[in-house]
């Protein structure tokens, strides 16, 4: 039989086949051996169990697409959720977000929370991620304005939502969907969100999709590359290739440089940039020591 995993618990992998049963399976030794370690979202072939035994995990089909963390496979969208207050947002987190996203072949939208909050913060964090190939939507998912627009931009999508602890990932997931995922708030001594969320679930919508619950984290690292590879994956600077004095041009401190120049015209976001140039510095450390 086959079945997509929608929870990975214990060493047990719960698979729902096309009838729309969970079967509770373990994955067989030949997985390990292999080095294949089975991800929420996999297609997977299996045998199922009975009443006395679980079944088995035979087979994990090829992925069309995978994030390390949080760790799914064949996800369509990656809903990259900001908070515009409470926590102070993590826009570093967001960008490796959206990274992760495209290096993985997985689409990214972005949801900026709380705007009822802070709705200058999130204007102004919309205006950041202009061109940025997601698309953005300002949201409250404790009052449900934006919602229903968000919603309909997800129908029909495999979507894990990631982002920031406390950001509001499961409160708009319930906003969504009315899952009754539990929430929590954000701890006023060190303004941190609470996980409420223990592990990766798979949940199947109403008129098709699915959509992932993922524990918030605070820590991302990026996935290590060519350092002049990374400005490929920032849609913005595309227009501008090919326009710099130097190729390749890294869009750091080279002279006439047509993406630092967008910057400096205002075409460019100058904080998106300026974090850009952090993690091009980042990439470079640790290429210059992979082999240490």
């Amino acid at each position: 039989m086959q079945g997509i995993i929608t929870r990975g618990v214990g060493g047990f992998y719960y698979v729902l086949d096309a009838e729309g049963q969970t079967h509770q399976l373990r994955a067989q030794a030949k997985l390990r051996r292999a080095h294949i370690k089975p991800m929420v979202g996999d297609r997977v072939e299996f045998e199922p169990g009975n009443d006395e035994e679980d079944g088995w995990l035979k087979e994990v089909l090829p992925r069309k697409s995978q994030l390390a963390r949080p760790p799914v496979a064949n996800i369509d969208t990656v809903l990259v959720v900001i908070a515009a207050a409470a926590p102070e947002p993590d826009l570093m987190m967001a960008d490796r977000l959206l990274l992760a996203a495209r290096q993985g072949g997985i689409e990214a939208v972005i949801a900026v929370n709380k705007c009822d909050i802070a709705p200058e913060t999130a204007e102004g964090i919309a205006r950041q991620y202009r061109g940025a190939g997601a698309d953005i939507f300002r949201v409250c998912a404790s009052t449900g304005a934006g919602v229903e627009t968000l919603r309909e931009r997800l129908r029909g999508h495999v979507h894990a939502v990631a982002g920031q602890s406390g950001a509001g990932k499961s409160t708009l997931l319930n906003a969504l969907y009315g899952f009754g995922l539990q929430t929590g708030g954000v701890s006023r001594k060190i303004e941190r969100g609470r996980h409420t969320t223990r592990h990766c679930e798979l949940i199947p919508l109403e008129g098709g999709g699915m959509a992932l619950d993922t524990p918030g984290f605070s820590l991302l690292e990026t996935k290590l590359c060519d350092p002049v590879l990374l400005k490929d994956d920032y849609p913005e600077f595309q227009p501008y290739e090919g326009q710099c004095r130097f190729s390749p041009c890294y869009h750091a401190t080279e002279p006439d440089c047509a993406v630092r120049e967008a910057v400096e015209t205002g075409k460019i976001d100058k904080e998106r940039h300026a974090r850009y140039m952090a993690l091009l510095e980042e990439m470079r450390i640790r290429w210059r020591d992979r082999y240490g």
